[in-house]
């Protein structure tokens, strides 16, 4: 039903609605009710919005070898912890060997770009070797990935290893022999190391554990007491890793 209001000279029309009817006068029809969500769907998981980077995925391989070792590292738990579908991820990696190698690589890059940035090639190779340390002392899964080669974090560090000896002045003829002691130091000595350090999480446990290993060290040696059994307790492992690149850096100072 339509009503007209005049005022003055001026109409001014309103539409005024006496009842919801379709134009024949029925009753127009109730609004359709909304659909139930299947269990899937209410339990479904909510996909991330953004765009996903091969850098951020990489960080995440990281986040989650950190948390459960390179058992829990798949690509469901990296779906899981990105908020996104499998094919997102495989669109930056294409399963966990590149996952494992790409997140080994991101780790020593770090490394060897903090070193280079030292203008001493022998303070830079001892910043690059203790990085080395402790990348593999924070991230255990590191050694084992770094001893399965060909890595490109393996390529990464012998490259920076390499061109900081160069620097530092080593003949090009001992640069191969060179690299490759301090590559197999670095490496072997780190795993060693963190190893070591994992059979026994504090200081006590430590202690008791080192004074158990060097009495089995002495007894299993001719000589009654031998100096490295007796130095194992009240050593330290990084300073005594230190030590061996000193020794090292010493070596290769009389091939310049």
């Amino acid at each position: 039903m339509r009503q007209e209001w005049t005022a003055g000279p001026t109409s001014v029309k309103m539409a005024a609605v006496t009842s919801p009817t379709d134009p024949a006068g029925a009753p127009a029809a109730p609004a359709p009710a909304p659909t139930a969500l299947s269990p899937e769907e209410r339990t479904r998981t909510p996909r991330r919005t953004d765009a996903l980077s091969r850098e951020r995925v990489v960080q995440a391989c990281v986040e989650l070898l950190d948390a459960a070792g390179e058992d829990g590292l798949t690509v469901r738990a990296l779906t899981a912890h990105l908020v996104t579908g499998r094919g997102a991820i495989y669109h930056h990696v294409s399963g966990k060997d590149d996952m494992l190698a790409a997140a080994t690589d991101a780790v020593i890059r770090d490394v060897v770009a903090a070193a280079a940035g030292d203008e001493d090639p022998a303070q830079a190779l001892r910043l690059l070797a203790l990085g080395i340390f402790d990348a593999i002392d924070t991230h255990p899964w590191v050694g084992t990935q770094l001893a399965r080669q060909p890595q490109p974090a393996v390529f990464r560090l012998w490259n920076g290893i390499g061109s900081l000896l160069d620097d530092f002045g080593v003949r090009e003829a001992d640069l191969s022999d060179a690299g490759s002691a301090l590559v197999s130091y670095v490496l072997g000595a780190s795993a060693q190391y963190a190893a070591g350090a994992r059979q026994a999480l504090d200081a006590d446990d430590r202690e008791e554990y080192l004074r158990q290993l060097a009495a089995q060290w002495a007894g299993n040696d001719s000589n009654p007491a031998p100096a490295g059994a007796a130095a194992l307790v009240d050593h330290d492992d990084r300073d005594q890793f230190l030590a061996g690149v000193e020794i090292f850096l010493a070596g290769i100072t009389v091939r310049r």
